[in-house]
């Protein structure tokens, strides 16, 4: 609890709630990480996100914002969740460059949510591309769904027929992974680890 002391933007929430980082991620100084958030193993946090568990549900606690393992929060990434709800990032999913996702939510592993999209109160399911600029309300995504640039869906009656994602956005979504992994290490090695 020191060392998470030491980085400002990293605080407990007004029930009291310090954030669990495992010391294997890295988050980036200028991030804001509050209260019941728990980032599990190799996580990049990037610059100027905000992860917030601070609102309480009627009995006084507030729930979970969980980052699983190997995800990527990349630069001003905000995720945030209403009292009482839970925010889930499963393993090794790429939230992109200004994504917003507001709580209740459920992004499965190795899902990619591009640039500027925003999920509201949804599920995406394993494996799942959202495009760029998207909007996601109220809706459960079928595994392996490609979400156009540019889509708006308001529930699961908006979800058309949706292709599956191919060879080349597997591809793509590997490279990615892989330098963000490479950017973690080399940060981590720059500024150390924000549990150390």
């Amino acid at each position: 609890m020191q060392a998470m002391k030491a980085y400002p933007g990293i605080r407990q929430n007004p029930a009291g709630d310090w954030p669990k980082i495992d010391g294997s991620s890295f988050v980036d100084p200028s991030a804001q990480i509050m209260g019941n958030v728990q980032i599990g193993p190799n996580v990049y946090v990037g610059p100027l996100s905000v992860i917030r568990a601070d609102e309480v549900d009627a009995q006084g606690k507030v729930q979970p914002v969980i980052i699983e393992e190997g995800s990527l929060i990349q630069d001003g990434v905000i995720i945030h969740a209403r009292g009482g709800t839970v925010v889930r990032i499963g393993p090794r999913a790429n939230i992109a460059h200004g994504v917003i996702i507001h709580g209740p939510c459920e992004v499965r592993q190795d899902c990619f949510v591009a640039l500027r999209a925003a999920i509201y109160s949804s599920t995406l399911e394993e494996g799942v591309w959202v495009g760029i600029g998207s909007i996601i309300m109220r809706t459960t995504v079928p595994s392996h769904t490609m979400i156009p640039a540019g889509s708006v869906l308001r529930s699961n009656d908006d979800l058309r027929a949706f292709r599956i994602t191919n060879v080349k956005e597997e591809d793509y979504k590997r490279d990615v992974f892989g330098a963000s992994t490479i950017l973690r290490e080399s940060y981590k090695k720059l500024y150390g680890s924000v549990t150390a």
